[in-house]
């Protein structure tokens, strides 16, 4: 983090003194810088020259005597308190009286840090993220005492450094963290409980959010010793909410030495220490090709009942993937309006040369269209796309009992109803699995197998073969209320709403920390008003009778915005004003 900050105003002209504890420490830090400026001249993102130039701005030092000219003092020290405290009351001695001292500490009480100084009104938190010369965002975070003239000078060094500041008051985690790492801890305790996979839990955030990193790869990076500070210092400052309590399986791994990348061990194995290149080990699945055939059933025939836009998406995939399917809706006009929607979506395939004319045709043809669930007398599969109210899926699963062939494989795509409920209103439980798919299907690479305590392996690995045939990535998970990407999305998007009810930051500045800070694509209120904060608010409260977590109670924000109708763009008016765009 000091090489990369560093690195970050010698580039842009200003002249740095860098400074360690002793000579090797000195040493490391200078062949950090080096090897970064190399990779970014190889990369054609630095002429050699400016590199020389850069590097010419450096002075390094050992000690911070060697800081006593300078107009302001950056620390990126380990994130003990007291090791800051005393850094910065020998920098109150060392440095002129107008210097400005800013720590880069990501989790620790920016107040905490300048009562050590006899000059707390030019102490000020000056957050880069990692790594800081790519990363755009900066938390400028002010005290209660912190001068306006020093804040105003630090936005301004932040734009001439081409950065994006957010400037906000001393709170445990300031914005990015404060959400990232109650994710971060509440996947890590998904994993803890086997609930599923580290690798399907990190594909399903990359593949069904459009995450950069999975959450147990992003610990690994962060470093877990890193983590359970952070996680431990908010847990303490920041009200005891039991989500920042650091997971036990984290200690544990701490106190291990599996440290993540750094350590070469942490959640996945790395070739060596400091590597990111992920090595096979003893909890690497087997090859998917010889876990899919174990027990999988043959299937060639597919039934898809229901009529709104994930039915009909549903439908494409399969006939894409050369399955016949049989389209069954409530009578000849829904399914007329399903056939048109699906020619529809196919001829822009065709048109924008993703899609064959012949392979358009061919998947027509396969498409059968019903306005009877009895003609699934003969399917294999049947995936149920209904509307999500348990009475009716109930009501549908038992005409499908009924009427389905033995061994048929029942599929709910519901993605917020015990599947549970639904398999027990058969008297084929085992072969009741969930097929979350996720909208729109036929883009989204991302299904969520889940099954329940009833279904057999054989229903688990037909469902993951057929994912594999449609080109999806299917990640198997347990029967529980969000599966793993709502139940790892909503409650941080509900943090989020928590954190602009309190006043903390604007919508604007929480969204531009996550894009900028965190590599999302969307910031938390830009994808609830895409989402709908009304389905938002049900599936917060699902979550929350279910697993009666007081952190995961619903934002009063939400429910009143709910209660308003602005339900976002649906409606024009969510989080933001869409009535002009």
């Amino acid at each position: 983090m000091g090489a990369g900050i560093v690195e970050v105003f010698a580039r842009n002209g200003i002249d740095v003194v860098a400074v360690e504890i002793s000579e090797p420490a000195l040493e490391r830090g200078r062949a950090t810088l080096a090897g970064s400026t190399d990779r970014a001249v190889a990369k054609g993102k630095l002429a050699a020259a400016d590199r020389d130039a850069l590097h010419e701005r450096v002075h390094f030092a050992v000690g911070l005597d060697a800081l006593h000219s300078v107009d302001l003092v950056i620390e990126a020290v380990p994130e003990h308190l007291d090791l800051k405290q005393r850094i910065f009351a020998e920098l109150d001695r060392v440095c002129r009286p107008e210097t400005i001292l800013a720590t880069n500490t990501s989790s620790l009480s920016v107040t905490e840090i300048s009562v050590a100084t006899s000059r707390p009104n030019q102490v000020i938190g000056i957050h880069f993220f990692n790594p800081a010369p790519v990363m755009k965002l900066v938390e400028v975070v002010r005290t209660v005492v912190t001068s306006p003239e020093v804040v105003a000078d630090v936005e301004a060094l932040c734009a001439r450094l081409g950065k994006v500041d957010v400037t906000i008051n001393d709170r445990a985690g300031f914005i990015a963290n404060a959400l990232l790492f109650g994710y971060l801890n509440h996947a890590v305790g998904m994993f803890e409980a086997h609930y599923a996979t580290r690798e399907d839990i990190d594909a399903a955030m990359k593949l069904g959010c459009g995450l950069p990193m999975g959450p147990l790869a992003l610990m690994d990076l962060i470093g877990l010793d890193t983590a359970y500070e952070i996680l431990d210092t908010m847990y303490r400052r920041g009200g005891r909410d039991r989500r920042h309590a650091p997971v036990p399986l984290l200690k544990q791994m701490v106190t291990a030495g599996l440290l993540g990348r750094k350590s070469g061990r942490g959640f996945y194995t790395y070739e060596r220490a400091g590597s990111p290149v992920v090595v096979p080990d003893e909890a690497t699945p087997l090859a998917t090709e010889a876990v899919l055939a174990d027990g999988a059933r043959a299937i060639t025939k597919v039934g898809v009942v229901g009529s709104g836009t994930m039915a009909t998406g549903i439908i494409e995939v399969f006939a894409k993937a050369g399955y016949e399917v049989v389209s069954v809706t409530r009578g000849a006009e829904k399914s007329a309006k399903v056939c048109e929607a699906v020619k529809t979506s196919l001829n822009k395939g065709v048109v924008r040369g993703k899609l064959a004319e012949a392979d358009r045709d061919a998947a027509l043809g396969r498409i059968s269209w019903s306005a009877t669930l009895d003609h699934l007398a003969d399917v294999d599969l049947v995936v149920e796309a209904v509307v999500e109210e348990l009475s009716v899926k109930k009501a549908l699963f038992a005409s499908l009992d009924e009427i389905c062939k033995p061994g048929v494989v029942l599929a709910t795509t519901t993605s917020s109803l015990p599947v549970i409920d639904v398999a027990m209103a058969t008297h084929r439980p085992a072969d009741v699995v969930g097929l979350h798919f996720f909208n729109p299907a036929p883009v989204m690479p991302l299904v969520e197998v889940v099954r329940t305590i009833r279904t057999s392996p054989e229903a688990t690995a037909t469902a993951r073969a057929v994912c594999a045939a449609l080109g999806k990535t299917g990640v198997v998970c347990g029967d529980r209320s969000g599966f793993i990407v709502n139940a790892l999305l909503f409650p941080y998007l509900n943090d989020a709403v928590k954190m602009l009810e309190a006043s903390y930051s604007t919508a604007d500045d929480i969204d531009h920390a996550m894009k900028l800070g965190c590599g999302y694509p969307m910031g938390p209120f830009e994808l609830l008003d895409v989402v709908g904060l009304d389905v938002s608010l049900a599936i917060q409260r699902e979550l929350y009778l279910e697993l009666r977590e007081p952190g995961f109670a619903p934002a009063p924000l939400l429910e009143h915005l709910v209660t308003a109708g602005y339900l976002g763009r649906k409606t024009r008016r969510g989080f933001r004003d869409h009535s002009h765009r």
